[in-house]
Order: structure tokens, then sequence, then C-alpha cells
């Protein structure tokens, strides 16, 4: 049987070890306005998306060891020079040089807790 869905990822969950100082993290190297959410089980932050998009959430828990886990690529909002000034100056690490991509470029970072991030930026239309 063959299959080929819209989005083959439908959503992405991120373990962190404190939930507030990641969420002040990816909404500075982001942009996004991620807020902590106590009404489920579990308290959760979430990304921002669209109707039509991905999406997923911070939460509390074990990340991986350091360059283990998988790799996360999310886009940024403006320059890949300008979001990785601000993953270092926000306390993570870049992992690469500039990366080419025929619709874009982007380069590995890790998060306060060595998640692996790609920090991705479109290339202009």
């Amino acid at each position: 049987m063959s299959h080929t869905p819209a989005n083959s990822v439908v959503w992405m969950e991120l373990p962190v070890t404190d939930l507030d100082r990641s969420i002040a993290f990816y909404s500075t190297v982001f942009g996004y306005a991620l807020a902590l959410d106590e009404t489920g089980p579990n308290p959760i932050a979430m990304f921002p998306a669209d109707a039509a998009g991905v999406a997923g959430h911070l939460y509390p828990g074990t990340p991986p060891t350091r360059g283990t886990g998988p790799t996360i690529h999310l886009i940024v909002p403006d320059s890949l020079e300008d979001a990785s000034a601000r993953v270092e100056k926000a306390g993570g690490t870049i992992k690469s040089p500039a990366i080419p991509l025929p619709d874009g470029r982007f380069a590995y970072a890790e998060d306060l807790d060595g998640n692996s991030i790609g920090l991705f930026e479109r290339k202009a239309a």
C-alpha cells in the first residue's frame, strides 16, 4: 500500500528540564508567543501554527543525551545569521555553518537541554 499524506509529520514534542526557561529560549530565538498551559494533565507550552500547519509543544521531561535525539527543524522569522546570534545569546549552541538547500538554508543548533534543532530560513520568493 502506498500512502502520500499532505504532511508526514503531524505533531512534535520536545522534552525540557525547565519549562519556563525553555519558553523564554524559544520565544527569544523564534519570536513565538509561547505561554504556559496548565489545563491538561501536564503543563505544556504550544508552538504556534495556522490551521493547516504542523505544531507541537514543549513539556517537562527528560531530554535525550546530547547528540542522540531527533532534530526538529523550525522556520526562523528573519535571517539565519540573526537567529543564530539569538540562539547563542539565549544560551543555546550553534552546531554547524549554514547548509544550503534548494528552497532555503539551515543550521544545526542545540537548545538549553541539548535538543537538536534546525534553524531554517526559506529562500526569498
